[in-house]
């Protein structure tokens, strides 16, 4: 996915306002042996890409005037409550060098589960994405969970997820987050009934006189 931006000269919030204005967004270039590059990207474009997931979760060819990087989008800003985006920052990123990526996790064959189809489970998702550590070249737009062996009382671990060659998770170690769970309506075991009260101890008898 290609970003075009232009190298923005005037800096302060000043600046930032009259940019927005004008219909674009001022932004920022940086990582790599370069220097940071403030740069201004045309709003209603970028407005459009930030709508499509894997653009939050790819390689993008940023060209900035004559040059051009491979960047990660890293940062978005908007507007507290108009669908206005405010300010972008991109991370350049190297072929030989790992990065760390949010991607997004899609389910696939839910319906066909034998939670679903055999037992009416509903499927909970706990997890929606998750934080990859890969070379660029290997990094996927997203990571597929296949739920057809899915069964009623079972649940998706992190670890029953395969990732595709070269990409592995980023956890703390001995850690395994529940990605998906099922609930069965109407499976929920029922509260034990209290126990019987224990009866009162009998009067003592009178004694003979």
């Amino acid at each position: 996915m290609k970003v075009v931006a232009n190298v923005r000269k005037e800096q302060g919030s000043g600046a930032s306002r009259r940019l927005r204005r004008a219909g674009y967004v001022p932004g920022i270039v940086y990582g790599g042996s370069n220097d940071a590059v403030p740069v201004s990207i045309e709003h209603n474009p970028l407005y459009h890409a930030l709508r499509v997931e894997a653009f939050h979760s790819s390689i993008l060819d940023l060209e900035i005037g004559d040059e051009s990087a491979q960047v990660l989008l890293r940062d978005v800003q908007w507007h507290p409550y108009k669908p206005q985006v405010m300010h972008v920052d991109f991370q350049r990123v190297a072929a030989d060098e790992k990065i760390t990526v949010k991607v997004p996790l899609h389910f696939v064959n839910e319906e066909t589960s034998p939670a679903v189809k055999l037992s009416a489970g509903i499927i909970g998702r706990v997890i929606t994405e998750v934080e990859v550590s890969c070379l660029p070249g290997a990094l996927p737009s997203f990571i597929e969970v296949d739920l057809s062996q899915l069964e009623a009382g079972k649940s998706v671990h992190l670890s029953d997820i395969a990732f595709p060659p070269g990409v592995s998770s980023v956890l703390p170690a001995g850690e395994n987050p529940v990605v998906v769970t099922v609930t069965v309506p109407g499976a929920a075991e029922e509260e034990p009934a209290p126990a019987p009260a224990a009866a009162a101890p009998a009067a003592p008898a009178p004694k003979k006189p």
